[in-house]
């Protein structure tokens, strides 16, 4: 185990300093707060760096909920910002982004059927030739929760599957299928060479992003959890996942931790905080030398640029609770809410005797 010294900050300060970084993935299970923390680390990209752009690709899409503002799979300009730009993305291909002709609608489903995960592909495909066409700083990928994640970062073989499947079509039906497309009276632009030609086009992009997802020096996966059994067990299987892919992490934020600043008297909670303990414990164990932000749970909900802004501190500043247990401080406070609960017990009491009395 690191010792105190080599222990990783527990800040996010490394992303923003990493100069190279092109491709940023937030992810976890879902429910833990990835979208906020995405939205922030887009807000406190968008502070060094010259352009960013903050993608989502779940179909929930919260981003339009956690800016207050509607976006579409165009780029759009956060309200107050100049170079923070937001687009939701359909990870599902559109009806209307295929040919509408029924003989070629019926090839491209026999295709999709064929390979799964082949539509999603062609849709990621066609997301990143546009992205790479606009030239951002960074882009931060808002992923939808861990499975869906993962097969983003399969595309690239699913893409050559497709492209092999195509092949053999090709090989096996010779000029059929160019017939079929001719007697349905498809233009040339959707015959078989051309949307082999697509294939190859998005094939060759999506190659390119996926040499950049495997250098650590462009990409980086950031792990959103909870200090909970299942949130951690999905974390070691998304790091194991990532390495597999070779894709690098080395950020975990642990959101919604109940820190012990205030006199809790609630049994409820001290049994949560004892709970939460034992997992983030398990955190810091498993991942040592990885940078651990530990984020406080809120009382509401971070809506809107002014709230997200106003968070943000807390990745950049470990949180500290407000009163240490132990001081001075702490036993004032604790007398204060003692005297607080004795008051509202005697007027409880007053007003149960003024009840009796009227009966």
């Amino acid at each position: 185990m690191a010792s105190d010294q080599e222990i990783p900050e527990g800040t996010v300060q490394n992303i923003l300093e990493q100069e190279s970084l092109k491709w940023v993935f937030v992810g976890g299970k879902g429910g833990v707060g990835k979208t906020t923390c995405s939205s922030i680390l887009s807000i406190l990209l968008s502070r060094v760096r010259s352009s960013v752009l903050i993608i989502s690709t779940d179909p929930a899409h919260n981003l339009s909920d956690a800016f207050q503002q509607r976006f579409t799979k165009t780029p759009t300009l956060v309200n107050g910002f100049s170079n923070l730009f937001a687009m939701e993305v359909d990870p599902n291909v559109e009806n209307d982004d295929l040919p509408n002709m029924e003989g070629m609608d019926s090839f491209l489903s026999e295709l999709a059927n064929a390979i799964p995960g082949i539509d999603e592909a062609m849709s990621f495909a066609e997301m990143l030739k546009l992205v790479q066409t606009m030239d951002y700083s960074v882009i931060v990928f808002d992923t939808a929760p861990t499975g869906h994640t993962l097969r983003l970062l399969q595309f690239p073989s699913t893409l050559e599957k497709g492209l092999g499947k195509m092949m053999s079509l090709k090989n096996k039906f010779g000029g059929l299928i160019n017939q079929m497309t001719r007697m349905f009276g498809v233009d040339e632009e959707f015959g078989e060479d051309a949307i082999l030609g697509k294939l190859e086009g998005m094939k060759d992009v999506i190659e390119q992003v996926n040499r950049q997802f495997k250098d650590p020096d462009m990409t980086t996966f950031v792990c959103v959890c909870i200090p909970e059994f299942l949130s951690l067990y999905e974390t070691e299987r998304l790091v194991q996942e990532l390495s597999k892919f070779e894709i690098d992490t080395h950020n975990i934020i642990i959101n919604q931790v109940l820190f012990d600043e205030e006199a809790v008297e609630s049994k409820l909670l001290k049994a949560r905080m004892r709970m939460q303990q034992k997992y983030l414990d398990q955190f810091y164990m498993l991942y040592d030398d990885f940078n651990i932000t530990k984020l406080p749970l809120l009382p509401e909900e971070v809506c809107g640029v002014e709230a997200l802004k106003a968070f943000s501190s807390k990745f950049i500043t470990p949180y500290q609770p407000s009163i240490i247990k132990g001081t001075l401080e702490e036993l004032d406070q604790r007398v204060s809410t003692l005297r607080l609960q004795l008051k509202e017990a005697e007027s409880e009491l007053e007003t149960l005797k003024k009840g009796k009395r009227k009966m």
